[in-house]
């Protein structure tokens, strides 16, 4: 350092030196620190943004009839089977009758079929896929005679819920 500083006029030139240095480089690359924290605060201020929109909730009437209308497909689906089998006891003739007229639809429309409700329950059962909290897994204790770091936590007893072994 003592070369440097004799060459370039002591600390405080060496260090303007430096920044005079480094505003050059930003002018070919970009500073990945400033770039980061200008996209965080861009983020941050979308996030805001977004959450303004939410922050009242407008739940009118046409929303009550809409979230109505959401819970209606899985109860209708099955009181609706259960209510083919009391009509099948009640009036075998008839049952058989509309059986037979359902040998008529086209086979893409049930496909259709097929496709609108697996779509319809796959989405409910995606969103609460991406929405469930689980606890975080234990270490089986057979796994402590791999790794002796594992052997030696559960030996301290430091892990709940597994017996040290």
């Amino acid at each position: 350092m003592g070369l440097i500083g004799r060459i370039f006029g002591g600390p405080a030139a060496t260090s303007a030196l430096g920044a005079a240095v480094t505003n050059v480089a930003e002018v070919f690359t970009v500073n990945a620190t400033k770039k980061m924290e200008a996209e965080a605060e861009a983020y941050r201020a979308a996030l805001d943004e977004h959450g303004a929109e939410f922050q009242h909730a407008r739940a009118g009437l046409f929303d009550h009839f809409v979230n109505g209308l959401n819970r209606l497909p899985r109860p209708l689906l099955a009181l609706g089977t259960l209510g083919l089998f009391v009509y099948a006891m009640l009036d075998p003739v008839a049952f058989a009758r509309r059986m037979v007229g359902l040998n008529y639809v086209p086979e893409p429309l049930w496909w259709l079929l097929g496709a609108i409700v697996s779509f319809y329950f796959g989405a409910r059962e995606a969103y609460y896929l991406r929405h469930r909290t689980t606890p975080a897994p234990t270490p089986a204790p057979e796994a402590a005679g791999e790794n002796p770091a594992l052997a030696e936590l559960l030996a301290k007893g430091a892990v709940a819920g597994v017996p040290a072994g």
